[in-house]
This record gives C-alpha cells, structure tokens and sequence, in this order.
C-alpha cells in the first residue's frame, strides 16, 4: 500500500482522499509512476482561479481551454463571459472545476498504465 502524501505531497481535500483511495492497492514503484505522470497533467486549483480572473479583463474563457472544454472556452471568449455571469459562476467553483479535471486525468493515467504504459529512462539521461 502506497502513501499518498510521500508520492503526491501538493494534494489536498477531495482530490487527496479520491487519489489515496486509488494508490492503496499499488506497490511503491507503481504509484511513483502514476504520481509522475498525474503531477505532470494535474491542474492546480490556484491556476483556474488566476485564470478565470482574467476572464474579467478581456480574456475569459482562458480556464475552459486549460481544462480541455474548447467548445466552452471559444463561447466565454465570443461572450465576454456570457454577459461575466459564466465568468462569475466559475470563480465561485473553480475548486470544482479543476478537481472533475483532476479526476478524468487519473482515470486516464490509470488507463495508460493498465494497458502497459512504461517510462524507459536511460542511464545517460538520454531519449
């Protein structure tokens, strides 16, 4: 049983506890793995917040397309924020927002690495 915070010590609230319940049935080298590659992809709930922010200085939407909602993302940009109201929905759950990303992303690491996914590092630090 892997520990949580020794592999993904950023991780708070929900997503600890949804991630902890995914790594209790690995072995050390699996969830070093898998906390590679999540760490990697994660978004921080500091940056959809920052981002969404701007949505109030002419550059809303920019949260939906780091979040993989490109349909979204043109329609705030098109919008102003539908009218700022969709800007101002998705500050008050930008905690939300980022931690459905969060988990489509550990499902698809999950995925990636039961359908043999396997980083080779070579000793030279060469690819």
């Amino acid at each position: 049983m892997a520990n949580v915070l020794k592999h993904l010590p950023e991780l708070e609230g929900m997503e600890l506890g949804y991630i902890q319940g995914i790594l209790k049935n690995m072995d050390d080298e699996q969830a070093n793995l898998f906390a590679q590659v999540y760490r990697a992809r994660r978004k921080d709930s500091q940056m959809i917040l920052i981002l969404t922010l701007l949505g109030f200085f002419g550059f809303a939407g920019l949260h939906r397309f780091i979040l993989g909602q490109i349909g979204l993302g043109i329609l705030y940009l098109l919008t102003v924020g539908l009218c700022f109201i969709g800007t101002i929905v998705d500050l008050v759950n930008y905690k939300s927002l980022a931690y459905e990303y969060n988990i489509k992303i550990a499902h698809e690491t999950i995925s990636l690495m039961a359908n043999g996914f396997d980083v080779k590092i070579n000793e030279k630090g060469d690819e």
